[in-house]
């Protein structure tokens, strides 16, 4: 077949063809590694080795402030009463420089951990949807969309949280610093003393413990009731004209407060346990205070401790009391985030990759064509996917499209299908049908009988059970997806237009290249769409609305056909087009159709039969099976299912 550039030789992660399907090797592996690991997260992190050591030294330098403001404190008090006779201001001019670096350390500690930490979350955020856009299209049937964004938004959000919250003031690695920095300069002012803040340690050590096993289960509940809310909430508002017509507010808002009750009260036994922890933390600090009143007074009392150092024991302790409950916070975070990436890998970890696609993604990356940042591999972690199959490339012969199937019939050969999510229903049933090239072959059936799930197999959001899809003799799974997409242009019964402009839904046709305005009003034109964007507000850059909403049906479908032409892809296939609209909008979508047609081997699914009696060949389609194919004339004189459905919709329009 002309259209084909030979393909490579092999490589060891080739497929091959068994009998009519694909070997079942893969590079791999049947399931996708873990998505987020904390080994990803330290690669991530050492790209950063300067702001890691600049943060670092500046955290040693708010430390060390932070822990020489009792000594000095101690200091003062003795200056004062006599028992030092170093000068006051002398002390004050020390305690005056600690209070100007102190801020300045922490200024330099927030912004280089902040700026790093969000440029690792960019790389984090790009990784999961990465994941999640390449999977396979049962698992978009299997997780509902709030489900999936709220894996991007509050689950990588806790990620997120768990930096940016503790780079403050006593709280996370500064806490920590701080109650190491404590205990050993306590230990060297008074041995006698200090075991009993080593004490408050321990117990506060326990009530973490306990803490950390309590909350496990409920940071798990109280993120996945919060992904239950975004679902619900999505589905609400982007069905809201739905909701409107059927008067059911009320039963969304009884929706919404059903996935509420479960929020509410997970919430409220964290936050329970969070105040019984951090009460129970302060109960200690107090009885160490105590013990440290009662021993280190008696001492001063006796002679054998002087009052400075028992002054800055005392402001030890305070400093202690604040970084041991930072610590507890952070932990407390540390939790909600451990909960949270569990939460990712458990629906990305048991799910398959679409291999092909991620695969074409991929080699985009390595080619510079899709910005990924320094990420590396998207799908698995230290190195590049290689082909998991034999791969031919499309021929590109011209500028503005991938022309694969002028030279070669598309077929479906015995083609056997079940949904994943009904594996024991056979949709197809042993199909064979033929498209044959720059004709227009029209498929027609009763619901149920399989035409829908023949577009998905052709457009390869799923593949064949048994049998295989063939262009030109060659199996359709030569070509990774992203290729085979080019290939490709499905018009819908309802098209699906993006949240931007017209002329920026005209051009998403070819994603990839630079697409001239011209090249946009000469596609648009094509389609009959020209005149009704110009009289829009703001012609080409008129917003659309989310999913085309501020668009009529008719324009909405012209738009998608300006779309599917300025792709100029070879293989077009029409899904109930023209179904929903009125005469006048029919009659000019109708003449889009056929400019778009023209030469192209085309598929076209009606109910209304009067709109496929000029096809090529009409293929019904019953129990999974073609059971007739010829032209309209042909199958009338059959005297077949397809002449009662003809008579059967003669009758009813009469």
């Amino acid at each position: 077949m002309g259209a084909f550039i030979s393909p490579p030789a092999p490589d060891p992660y080739t497929r091959g063809f068994e009998s009519g399907g694909f070997a079942e090797q893969s590079y791999l592996g049947a399931k996708a590694a873990p998505p987020l690991s904390w080994g990803l997260i330290g690669t991530l992190l050492i790209k950063h080795r300067l702001r890691i050591a600049v943060s670092v030294v500046s955290l040693l330098g708010c430390t060390a402030c932070i822990l020489s403001m009792p000594l000095l404190s101690g200091k003062f008090f003795e200056v004062l009463i006599g028992k030092r006779p170093e000068s006051l201001w002398d002390v004050l001019t020390k305690v005056g420089v600690l209070y100007i670096l102190e801020p300045i350390f922490t200024i330099i500690f927030v912004i280089n951990m902040n700026t790093m930490w969000e440029k690792v979350m960019k790389a984090l955020r790009v990784r999961i949807f990465g994941r999640i856009l390449v999977q396979k299209v049962e698992f978009f049937d299997r997780y509902k969309v709030g489900e999936l964004t709220g894996l991007l938004t509050s689950d990588l959000g806790s990620l997120k949280d768990v930096v940016s919250e503790n780079i403050s003031r006593d709280r996370g690695f500064r806490a920590f610093s701080e109650v190491m920095g404590t205990i050993c300069i306590l230990f060297s002012l008074s041995i006698q003393l200090a075991p009993v803040l080593g004490l408050l340690m321990l117990s506060v050590s326990g009530f973490v413990a306990m803490y950390k096993r309590s909350t496990v289960p409920l940071f798990k509940a109280h993120g996945l009731a919060q992904a239950r809310i975004s679902d619900c909430a999505t589905e609400t508002f982007s069905a809201i004209r739905t909701v409107r017509s059927f008067s059911g507010e009320k039963r969304q808002m009884s929706m919404f407060i059903n996935q509420i009750l479960p929020y509410k009260i997970s919430g409220m036994k964290l936050g329970i346990l969070k105040s019984a922890n951090e009460s129970l933390t302060r109960v200690m600090v107090y009885i160490s205070l105590m013990a440290l009143y009662c021993l280190g007074g008696s001492k001063v009392k006796a002679g054998e401790l002087s009052l400075g150092t028992m002054t800055s024991f005392i402001g030890y302790t305070f400093t202690l009391t604040f970084a041991v409950q930072g610590c507890v916070n952070t932990l407390g975070d540390l939790r909600g985030t451990l909960a949270a990436v569990e939460r990712i890998n458990s629906v990305l970890t048991g799910s398959e990759i679409d291999e092909s696609l991620a695969y074409g993604l991929e080699r985009d990356a390595q080619r510079g064509s899709l910005d990924i940042g320094n990420l590396g591999s998207l799908y698995k972690d230290g190195e590049y996917l290689q082909s998991p199959i034999t791969h031919y490339r499309l021929e590109k012969t011209t500028s503005s499209g991938y022309h694969l199937a002028w030279s070669g019939d598309v077929c479906l050969e015995d083609v056997y299908f079940s949904y994943p999510l009904r594996s024991d229903v056979d949709v197809l049933n042993g199909l064979n049908l033929t498209l044959k090239c720059g004709t227009i072959t029209a498929l027609v059936g009763p619901s149920g009988a399989g035409k829908s799930t023949i577009v998905q197999l052709l457009a390869r959001f799923y593949e064949p059970t048994k049998g295989r899809i063939t262009v030109g003799g060659e199996d359709v799974r030569a070509f990774d997806k992203s290729e085979w997409a080019r290939a490709i242009s499905i018009v819908n019964q309802d098209p699906i237009l993006f949240s931007v402009s017209v002329g920026e839904n005209i051009a998403y046709g070819l994603p990839d290249e630079d697409v001239s305005k011209e090249d946009i009003v000469e596609a648009a034109k094509a389609a009959n769409a020209h005149d009704f964007i110009i009289s829009l507000p703001q012609g080409y850059d008129t917003p659309v609305g989310e999913r085309g909403g501020l668009l009529s049906g008719g324009q909405r479908q012209r738009i998608a056909i300006a779309r599917a032409l300025l792709k100029n892809a070879p293989i077009l296939i029409l899904d109930e087009a023209t179904s929903a609209l009125d005469a006048v909008s029919e009659r000019l979508v109708q003449g889009a159709l056929n400019h778009l047609m023209k030469g192209r081997t085309t598929l076209v699914i009606a109910h209304r039969l009067s709109t496929v009696q000029n096809a090529h060949q009409i293929a019904l389609c019953s129990q999974g099976k073609i059971t007739e194919l010829g032209s309209h004339s042909e199958l009338l004189a059959l005297k077949g299912q397809y002449a009662s459905l003809v008579d059967t919709q003669r009758l009813a329009f009469e």
